[in-house]
């Protein structure tokens, strides 16, 4: 959520702004409810001192045509308060939805574009794989291998659906546990495992409701939802909290199955597991100190490609431009692993700095040790990194050309020491 006086003071800017990313807001509605609802306060507080005032007089006054009087007048006046606040509540109920639906302004330095066609490759890393085969797709390799199992799981579950088995599930099993094991044996983060159901104020105060909502899963009875990420139930750990600054920065990772209801997808990655209502993913979630933001972003950045260069898996980093930045974000840098079977780039991780806008939405804000009025957080959250499309990249990377697929050398501790996934 953006500071509600940057709009009441520089509409014209935030606006400008807002149309760098392609979107509209309401921004002349918010000034005006703002404006009234200012001015119904002035009125109000005018209105109680006024009773106030009132109601010593009629103490001091003798019973009288005149006391009563002065006692009518001070229920008009009671009656004019309790509309006024009926008022007030109705601007404030309309103030916050209207804030709700406002985005994120983007960062000086992220590049002006309509979408996706205009984002800005950074570099790319690591050596593509020379083959003297013809490189295959994971979908096809995972069911000569007996590892992805398409038919079963449209069958339990629908489209969009899959079985990952034996070694297969094993593989993805030993990524993420790895994944953690370096985050928070390297890189100094801690470990959640959080709910995989959260209420609708945890969506709110990360931004997936109201924006979102069509995309959520939601249980048919009480306010529950399934997670989209992990980053929902890890950045409201400290909602409505004031943290020390000396406790800044707070580095988590979690791991979580993810879903996202991928209707709005149609057409898209139908072949294989790129697409899909349900994923695992480790997460990384930062709460930091606004100065540090911009810095923590690149640190973030590698933190997450240091698996990548680990792998030996090409990767590249992709700056997104104003048109193809998320709701919430300020700036996002995608990291994209190359799939040589499908012939593309797949992205497996979006690092966001959000400023302080997520933060404003939960309420999270830490407490200078200057002194001085509280401040909110900058959080920042990047997948490290998102499966399943590190499996894709695993076994199209590694495959031989006897279908089988050998097991990078970071993670074979992990598979029992395993080295190559053969054909049956």
């Amino acid at each position: 959520m953006l500071d509600l006086r940057l709009i009441r003071e520089q509409p014209d800017f935030v606006k400008a702004e807002i149309a760098k990313l392609g979107e509209a807001a309401p921004i002349d509605e918010i000034v005006e409810l703002d404006r009234r609802r200012r001015e119904i306060l002035t009125e109000v507080e005018q209105l109680r001192a006024d009773r106030n005032e009132g109601s010593r007089e009629i103490g001091r006054k003798p019973a009288g045509p005149e006391r009563e009087a002065q006692i009518s007048a001070m229920r008009e006046l009671g009656d004019r308060i309790e509309a006024l606040d009926a008022e007030l509540k109705e601007v404030d109920d309309g103030l916050d939805e209207r804030l709700m639906t406002v985005p994120n302004l983007p960062d000086p330095d992220v590049p002006v574009g309509a979408g996706e066609d205009e984002n800005v490759v950074l570099g790319e890393f690591g050596e593509r794989r020379t083959f003297d085969f013809a490189p295959r797709p994971h979908w096809e390799l995972g069911e000569e291998l007996g590892i992805i199992d398409f038919e079963r799981g449209v069958k339990i579950s629908g489209s969009r659906f899959y079985l990952l088995r034996g070694a297969g599930a094993r593989l993805q099993r030993a990524m993420i546990s790895w994944f953690l094991d370096v985050h928070t044996t390297e890189q100094g983060f801690s470990e959640v495992y959080p709910p995989a159901l959260v209420r609708t104020e945890a969506l709110v105060g990360t931004a997936q409701i109201p924006k979102f909502t069509d995309a959520q899963y939601k249980t048919t009875t009480g306010d529950h939802w399934l997670v989209p990420t992990a980053e929902v139930p890890v950045t409201n750990m400290y909602a409505g909290e004031i943290l020390d600054e000396a406790a800044l920065p707070i580095y988590h990772c979690a791991y979580s199955p993810c879903f996202r209801r991928e209707q709005f997808s149609a057409g898209r990655d139908v072949r294989g597991i790129k697409r899909g209502h349900q994923f695992d993913k480790v997460e990384l979630v930062k709460f930091v100190h606004p100065e540090q933001s911009n810095d923590e972003l690149y640190k973030l950045l590698n933190q997450a490609s240091l698996l990548l260069d680990r792998l030996e898996i090409p990767y590249r980093h992709l700056q997104m431009c104003t048109g193809d930045l998320s709701f919430v974000a300020a700036k996002k840098i995608d990291i994209e692993v190359w799939a040589p079977g499908c012939d593309e780039w797949l992205e497996v991780s979006s690092c966001s700095n959000f400023r302080d806008f997520q933060a404003r939405r939960a309420g999270i804000r830490f407490r200078p040790e200057a002194g001085g009025a509280n401040q909110f957080v900058h959080t920042l959250n990047g997948s490290a990194l998102a499966l399943p499309r590190m499996m894709i990249a695993v076994i199209e990377n590694y495959q031989n050309e006897d279908g089988s697929i050998t097991i990078p050398d970071v993670l074979r501790p992990y598979m029992g020491s395993v080295e190559r996934i053969e054909p049956a």
